[in-house]
């Protein structure tokens, strides 16, 4: 059994059910499944399960943000799903949807599996070349022969991982993926072999950017010496036609031999149509890219950098960087370096000197809590948790975040700043931009940068930055708070003067269960009790009836029934959810008396609940009634009564 296989079950079944998943992939902390109906999918549900920081759709995928331990998630997750780890998607499913979204979901299921490892051996390419410059080692010594073994492996046969991958994601068998990348590495047929071996029979394309030199033929059909080790582009798309070739020739192929007949015709129609014409053009192609984000990078580069800065993050939540992943890669394949892409290094950097200044600025206990963990995961790369769980819902730290992000991106595009392999996230990049002569000069410019933009997240955040305690803090300074006026003055004037100064400031809801009221914080349910949900109370109640706490009309109930949303008149959205965990009924035990979109009264019966029966189920009746939409106002303040009956006043809320 699994660390996370409770989690799983419930992730599974809330997308739908195993039958709905074409596919699942993950990144760094997101899950990313192809589903065939997202309208399945429960978004709520999931996005307040325990273990899940939110839903994202996007790309053509419906993405579950786990955090760091996705991979142990998605461990669990596949076995439940009866997948073939990195299935490819069904034919008809990849026709359909936003052209966009389609190419995202093709960069991303091609990329991301050995995004990891190419990471890891670019962090090993980078010390290497810094132990060298430091004179930690010679050239020739053995330390360095290995470690820049381990350093260029992997980019230095890049065409077979990639073969593998796309091999997966168009459907072609990933052994046959893996040869065609084998073969365009195979070394007699790269281009510096060729010159080496002879004289070229003939130019093509001669006084154009295009212009090559041919070495041999293949039936009489001129081949263009090209390099392919190391290069992105043409692989994927020859493994994209063998895809098609291979459905072809499985339609006719008997079934006796097809097992080593449609590879070979295969590869035996790819391969040429590869090195002939597929391939050329691809690696054209790939120095156009190269020479046209260039060119827009040299027409300013200050705000090129901006851009990419300011804008990354926004990416990052909705996924769409990974359209911009293979730029990066190719510049790097194609140039030696990448200086169009790389101003979003400052950003992670932004969102971590925003977290550490929350973590001192906020006197909110959960809040502090949440902030030097998710401080520690940006400083190493993985920002997904504190922008889901911490700036984006509180928008200001999340705005000053991508502001510091282009001010940190147009520094470095203004100073032409550069990674030189691909390797490591966030600290782990500093090796990546050491100059490959040994100069220093790109690396200061990296530090540089990293300070410019935290010093200006930290400081912009601890000016701008308020939370709601010290919101509540202003507000009794400046207008008195309304108990505490009382029990300091005597003077029925100034007692009635502040009262109705607070009643245009207040919003009062009632409790809609009778019973023991206990601080969300103390709750069982870590997503409720962060107050990431919005702020409120857990009532543990002694009858199984839920009441109106406001007037206003009922904007959810969910199919369960056991938990509903309402749309307060005053603005307020209440959620009350019955129980954790309690989805799991299916409705069993829960009877609604209204249904959604009703008119509701203060003390109107809602739902009646078999408190008894779903206690000895095993699940716990701590019930939260929470402001979900708790930003929108300056504090929510709960009773300090430890049980309240049906009607009484439980939270107040200050406008």
């Amino acid at each position: 059994m699994g660390k996370y296989e409770t989690l799983a079950k419930e992730i599974v079944k809330n997308i739908g059910g195993k039958e709905n998943v074409i596919s699942l992939t993950h990144c760094i902390t997101r899950l990313r499944f192809k589903l065939k109906d997202e309208k399945k999918a429960n978004d709520d549900v999931l996005k307040n399960m325990e273990g899940v920081v939110t839903v994202m759709k996007s790309g053509g995928q419906y993405q579950v943000v786990i955090g760091n331990h996705v991979p142990e998630v998605y461990a669990d997750v596949m076995p439940l799903l009866g997948l073939e780890e990195g299935k490819a998607e069904d034919t008809e499913e990849k026709k359909g949807g936003n052209p966009l979204n389609r190419l995202i979901d093709v960069l991303s299921g091609i990329f991301q599996p050995i995004l990891g490892i190419m990471a890891a051996c670019g962090m090993v390419k980078g010390l290497s070349v810094l132990f060298l410059t430091l004179g930690l080692y010679a050239e020739a010594s053995g330390e360095y022969q290995v470690l820049n073994a381990i350093g260029d492996g992997l980019f230095t046969f890049l065409p077979l991982f990639l073969g593998y991958t796309a091999a997966k994601k168009f459907g072609l068998k990933p052994m046959l993926g893996l040869v065609i990348g084998a073969i365009l590495c195979y070394p007699s047929i790269q281009a510096d072999a060729l010159k080496a071996s002879g004289d070229a029979l003939y130019t093509l394309f001669q006084g154009t950017i295009f212009e090559s030199d041919v070495y041999i033929e293949f039936l009489k059909i001129p081949i263009i010496g090209m390099n392919y080790t190391s290069t992105v582009i043409p692989v994927i798309f020859v493994v994209y036609f063998a895809s098609k070739c291979e459905k072809s020739f499985n339609k006719f192929i008997p079934d006796l031999v097809k097992f080593f007949f449609v590879p070979m015709l295969t590869l035996i129609v790819a391969i040429p149509v590869g090195f002939i014409l597929i391939g050329p053009i691809a690696t054209f192609g790939s120095n156009l890219i190269a020479e046209a984000v260039m060119t827009v990078r040299d027409f300013s580069p200050m705000i090129a950098g901006a851009i990419v800065g300011l804008t990354w993050q926004i990416l990052v939540i909705f996924g769409l960087h990974w359209g911009f992943i293979p730029v990066y890669i190719n510049n790097i394949m194609t140039n030696g370096y990448d200086n169009v892409m790389m101003p979003f290094f400052a950003c992670t950097f932004a969102t971590s000197a925003v977290v550490l200044a929350i973590f001192f600025k906020t006197k909110n206990k959960k809040l502090k809590e949440m902030a030097l963990p998710n401080f520690i995961s940006g400083i190493f790369g993985v920002t997904e948790p504190a922008i889901y769980g911490i700036t984006l819902p509180l928008k200001t730290p999340f705005i000053i975040s991508c502001i510091a992000g282009g001010i940190g991106g147009g520094f470095y595009g203004a100073f032409n700043f550069r990674k030189f392999s691909m390797g490591g996230m966030s600290i782990f990049e500093f090796p990546a931009m050491v100059e490959p002569d040994g100069g220093f000069g790109n690396l200061i410019v990296a530090f540089a940068g990293v300070g410019i933009t935290m010093v200006i997240a930290f400081v912009a955040t601890m000016i701008f930055f308020h939370d709601k305690e010290e919101d509540k803090a202003a507000l009794e300074t400046s207008t008195g708070n309304l108990e505490t006026t009382n029990k300091e003055s005597n003077s029925s004037e100034q007692i009635t003067k502040t009262k109705e100064t607070a009643m245009l400031d207040r919003i009062s809801i009632v409790s809609p269960l009778k019973g023991k009221v206990i601080k969300l914080e103390k709750m069982q349910d870590d997503a409720f009790a962060s107050g990431i949900l919005g702020k409120g109370v857990a009532i543990v109640p002694e009858e199984g009836a839920v009441y109106a706490p406001v007037d206003g009309e009922i904007s959810a109930l969910f199919p369960t029934l056991h938990a509903i949303g309402i749309k307060a008149d005053s603005g307020a959205e209440v959620l009350i959810h019955v129980g954790l965990n309690t989805v799991q009924l299916n409705g069993k035990g829960f009877e609604a008396k209204i249904k959604q979109g009703d008119r509701i009264k203060t003390g109107q019966l809602l739902l009646t609940f078999d408190k008894e029966m779903i206690e000895k189920e095993g699940y716990c009746m701590e019930t939260p009634v929470i402001i979900s939409n708790t930003d929108a106002f300056l504090d929510v303040i709960d009773t300090d009564q430890e049980k309240v009956q049906a009607g009484d006043p439980l939270l107040t809320i200050l406008k």
